[in-house]
Formats: C-alpha cells, structure tokens, sequence
C-alpha cells in the first residue's frame, strides 16, 4: 500500500497544483474520483492488468471517462498510461481530496458515541474542535455500544477518549502496574 501511495504522490501534486492555479479543485477532484471508480472496477482491473498496451489503455479510460474529464483531466489519465500508473488512481484521488483538505483548512472529525448525538451536542463539538484545531470541521458521527458512555473524539492522529470504557482501561492498566 505504502508503495502505491509513493506512486501516486506526484501525480496528485501536479494535478492539485494546476487545479489550484487553473482555480478549478473542486472539478479536479469530481473528475479524479469519477476516473478512481473506474479503475476499481472489476472489468478495468482486469483488462489493465492483463497487459494492454499503453494505446489500448489511454482509448479504453477516454472512451469510458472523456465526457467526464476536460482537456487537462484526459492529459494526465495519457501521461498515466504512459507511465502504466491507472490502476493507482484510487490513490491519486484520495491524495488530491487530503491536499484540498489542507487547502481548505478542513479536517474530518470521527466521533463515537454510545448514544445518538442531537444538533446541539455535534453543534457544540463541532464549534469546540473547529477552535482547537482552527480548522473547519466535518463531524462523522458513529454510534457504539462499546463506548458505554462518553465520546471518543479522533481528528487524524490526534484520539480524545472522554468514554467510559477509555476511563476503566486506563484505570485497569494502571491499577495492574
């Protein structure tokens, strides 16, 4: 996995690069996302893998993506085949969504609760974070009956683990040593 992440780095750094010059990141990232769901599908895959030509590789992604792709979009899907690189676009886009996250200054926040969370608590959380992190933040809200009670907060590498279970596993670990 780390392999394919090398990879497709500098792809998505071209490409985030012009889109951010062109003024134009949200497109870019509609059409990496819509040529990734391509190459993941299982047809695809196979055809790619089976030792197509580079030809055959660029006619087959143009055919299926082109209305969906501008001039620029179609040029570095050529340069990818070229390269014998589509089958890491999946890779590709999720690396062009991180950087326009960056970009943005947004951060999306997981946060697993026992219970429901209503408005005015993901309200409050998203408010409390979005001044911690200073970042915009987009809550993904999970309900778990292995958190008891409380919430398990996780922004990146960043965990905040008010739950109940956090609490008794800390106070196991210690009561232990």
């Amino acid at each position: 996995m780390s392999e394919l992440t090398t990879i497709a780095r500098p792809y998505a750094k071209a490409a985030f690069d012009f889109a951010v010059e062109a003024n134009g990141v949200d497109n870019w990232l509609e059409m990496l996302v819509f040529a990734a769901e391509v190459s993941k599908n299982e047809t695809i895959t196979t055809y790619l893998s089976g030792g197509a030509s580079t030809e055959q590789a660029q006619e087959l992604f143009l055919n299926v993506c082109g209305e969906q792709l501008n001039e620029q979009g179609q040029n570095l899907l050529k340069v990818m085949a070229e390269n014998e690189r589509l089958l890491v676009l999946p890779q590709v886009a999720e690396q062009f969504a991180s950087m326009k996250a960056d970009y943005d200054k947004e951060v999306t926040v997981d946060v697993t609760s026992a219970v429901e969370l209503t408005a005015d608590q993901q309200s409050n959380i998203s408010a409390a974070l979005e001044k911690r992190l200073a970042r915009k933040v987009k809550l993904n809200c999970v309900v778990s009956a292995d958190v008891v009670s409380g919430l398990i907060i996780k922004a990146g590498d960043m965990v905040i683990d008010g739950s109940i279970r956090g609490k008794l596993d800390r106070l196991a670990t210690t009561m232990q040593s």
